[in-house]
């Protein structure tokens, strides 16, 4: 199968394969108004299978959603046609306004307050509320 360079936009490469979907939904690219091809399972050398979003557009995009989901990927952004920039992710230290708290004793399920979470344990994923201690992980954020 052949899919064709992008001119200008954003290529999120190294994706866990099986997680390409998960990063659409979450970063609602549904609602874009340009062409975004999601490349499932595609062999590598590195990973054996990985995905890949290309975005035929430049637009902001949500490097803590993304680091939580999958800190592995590689954000190349594309200028005239060349790598103008390449990010590489960590998983995020504090998380706010990504994920919501599922406790409902939680402050944030009454009150208007940010849902913040703080990184844990890193080897895990997992992180714990500001306010309750509750506990969440990647394989929670679907």
């Amino acid at each position: 199968m052949n899919v064709d360079s992008i001119t200008n936009g954003i290529v999120l490469d190294h994706i866990t394969a099986g997680n390409s979907m998960r990063i659409y939904k979450h970063l609602d690219m549904d609602k874009l108004d340009c062409t975004v091809a999601l490349i499932q399972n595609v062999k590598s050398g590195k990973m054996g299978h990985k995905d890949i979003i290309k975005i035929d557009e430049p637009i902001d995009i949500n490097l803590e959603v993304l680091g939580y989901i999958d800190p592995d990927i590689t954000v190349n952004v594309i200028k005239d046609g060349e790598l103008y920039e390449k990010k590489r992710l960590a998983t995020p230290k504090k998380l706010e306004n990504v994920l919501n708290c599922k406790n409902p004793r939680c402050i944030t399920s009454t009150e208007k307050v940010p849902h913040i979470f703080n990184l844990c344990d890193p080897k895990l994923g997992t992180y714990r509320c500001e306010y309750c201690d509750e506990i969440r992980s990647a394989a929670d954020f679907r």
